[in-house]
This record gives C-alpha cells, structure tokens and sequence, in this order.
C-alpha cells in the first residue's frame, strides 16, 4: 500500500449505464483458442446431434473440410468475450436481431471479439438503462466469423446522473434470405439422411407447421455453471446470487438457447448449420431445476445458390411447463412458462 494509504484500484467493477458513448468501438480482451475437447465438452452438456458437427467425414462429404464446431458453440465464445465490456453489470440480457455467420469455425481457429455501441436508452425508473451493441467475432486470420445485435439492459453506477440522449437503433425485422452467408464448398447432393438421423428434407415442412420436439431436460446447477465458466461469460448475475432478492443465480441465456436448439434434433435433425437470427428474446428468468422442453414453427423457406441447400426459418420456442404451444397472452406479453423465443435461419438439404 503506498505511503497515504490510498488504495490503488488495479480491478475491473465492470461498465455501468452512463459509462457508453453512442458510436464508440470497444475491443476485447483474451482471445480463445478452440479445441476438440471443448466441443466434446459441448456435447456432453447439450444433447447435441446434429450429424454435420459430429462427423468430420460426413461433413467432408458436404464439402467442408472437416466438422466445425457447433455455430451455437462458437457464437458462446464470441458473446463471452463482450460480457466484462458490455453486461458484466447487467440485469438481464433483453434480445438479439441480425445475427449472421460469416464462416465456420473449426478446431484450432482463434477467436476474438469488439462491439460497437449503436444505441442507448435510459429507463424511466433511472436505475438502469438499455445498451444496444453491435459484436463482431474473428478469427485468427483477422476474418470476421460472426456478427449479431443485442440489447442488454445495464445498471446505472449513479441514479441521479444525468440521462444521455436516446438512440435506438433501427433493427430489420429479419435477415433476407439473400443475405445469408452459405460456406464456401457447402453441398448437400450427395447428403445421407441415413447417417443424419431423419429423412425429412426441406420440401417435406410447410410454412405454419408446429413441430413438438417431445423430450425435456431438467436443468442442474452443476452444468449451468459448468458452462458459464467454459464460455468465459463472467456477468455476476449467473455467478453472484446475492444481488437478487429470491437468492438465486440466473441461468445464462445460452444454455437455455442450447439446450433448446439440442432438443430440436427430434424432428428438425437435417436442420444443420445456423445460418442467421433474426429475433431473440429470453422471455422469463430460468433457474436450476426448471425442466426445459421445447417446440418449433417453420416461418418461411428459401433456395440458396449452394448445391442441394435450401434454408428454413424457424421460431424456436423454450418453455418450462404450462400450455403446449402457446407464447403470448392476450396482453401480448409472454407467458410466465415460455423461456426463449428465438427466429433463426438453417440450412437444410432440399
């Protein structure tokens, strides 16, 4: 300690609301290193399956040259690496709008991260406020791998400091189709259905077709923290129960929307590669020993100029109980049962 006593702060107390500036670029720290081991791992917390992420040869025979990493799986990376910059202090992350992937990541690849800030928003109570980023995830190479918009809601260090003017961002109510980045060497011609566990193709769905994916896990406290940690996401909320008044730890968004797209294998097993989302929203808090089921509708479909791919959008919905396939009241609010509401593009042989 020097002379004065004065303690010199070398730790980092996370951003609050009024620290972000409209326009500013904040890169972050701790690039990762993806190995086969921690996508073992992935499929060890997740009941994960889908054939393209399991097989290097079935992936080679659909023109890649070797299974990726699972695109849920490289998307917890890259949002873990914003969390001390962006929602180490937050309250809850609200949404998600255009995401898209830009090229697979596989075993070996180096991630890193930056967000720009695009918007912010106090809220009328003046204890928080909201803030929209832009992240963007690279590879070793300096390549862009994905980018997404979200909204995290953040506490404000000072309740009475001063509100910054509003910017809220224009967000497209969804990716176009022609806008989704199709891996180069992707061909879905010679795909096996056997191998891949379903023979659904994509002219066997219909738009407004609601698929129940049958199956539910009850998730534990052990694999939430599990894979917080190996995400690296270190916001307090999932960590430190001591700031909610019920004294529980929120389970990460992520798990809920992995654990969800996992379970989807039951019925969409020939929905491979993430391509793009284009809304997300964690509609109610989850908590360990919630039992996670979920359903699917199919929104739209799609050609792509890749070989034998087509794209489907799907709503993909999480729920804790309560009515089978049932979102919003008749307020427009979500239901108190419904966890995740997530629109997103895939790619599917046609």
């Amino acid at each position: 300690m020097p002379k004065d006593k004065t303690p010199r702060v070398k730790t980092n107390p996370g951003r609050f609301f009024e620290d972000y500036t409209v326009g500013e670029v904040i890169p972050h720290a701790v690039p990762r290193t993806i190995s086969g081991g921690e996508r073992a791992l992935y499929h060890a917390l997740y009941p994960a399956r889908h054939a393209l992420y399991s097989s290097d040869e079935f992936a080679r025979v659909c023109g890649l040259p070797a299974s990726p990493v699972d695109d849920l799986m490289a998307f917890h990376v890259v949002f873990g690496k914003s969390v001390p910059d962006i929602s180490l202090n937050a309250v809850a992350n609200l949404g998600y709008a255009e995401a898209r992937w830009l090229r697979p990541v596989y075993a070996g690849d180096t991630l890193r991260a930056s967000s720009e800030v695009i918007g912010l928003k106090q809220n009328s109570s003046g204890k928080t406020g909201v803030v929209y980023v832009r992240t963007t995830g690279f590879n070793q190479h300096g390549l862009p791998v994905m980018e997404f918009k979200r909204w995290v809601m953040v506490r404000k260090r000072d309740p009475e400091a001063p509100a910054p003017e509003a910017v809220v961002p224009d967000l497209a109510p969804h990716v176009a189709a022609e806008d989704l980045v199709i891996p180069a060497g992707l061909d879905f011609t010679q795909y096996d259905f056997g191998l891949a566990g379903e023979p659904h193709r994509l002219s066997d769905y219909e738009v407004g077709e609601v698929i129940d994916h049958v199956d539910g896990v009850t998730l534990e406290e052990a694999e939430h923290m599990m894979a917080t940690r190996l995400w690296q996401n270190t916001s307090k909320t999932h960590f430190d129960a001591t700031p909610r008044a019920d004294g529980k730890r929120l389970i990460y968004g992520g798990h809920v929307i992995s654990m969800a797209r996992a379970l989807s294998f039951n019925g969409l097993a020939n929905a491979q590669m993430i391509a793009g989302i284009n809304a997300g929203a964690h509609a109610n808090p989850c908590f360990a020993g919630d039992t996670v089921r979920a359903w699917s509708e199919v929104l739209d479909k799609a050609e792509t100029r890749a070989p034998g791919v087509g794209a489907i959008r799907l709503r993909l919905v999480a729920t804790k109980g309560g009515e089978p396939f049932t979102l919003k009241g008749e307020d427009g609010k979500y239901l108190p049962h419904v966890l995740l509401d997530l629109d997103y593009w895939a790619l599917m042989p046609v």
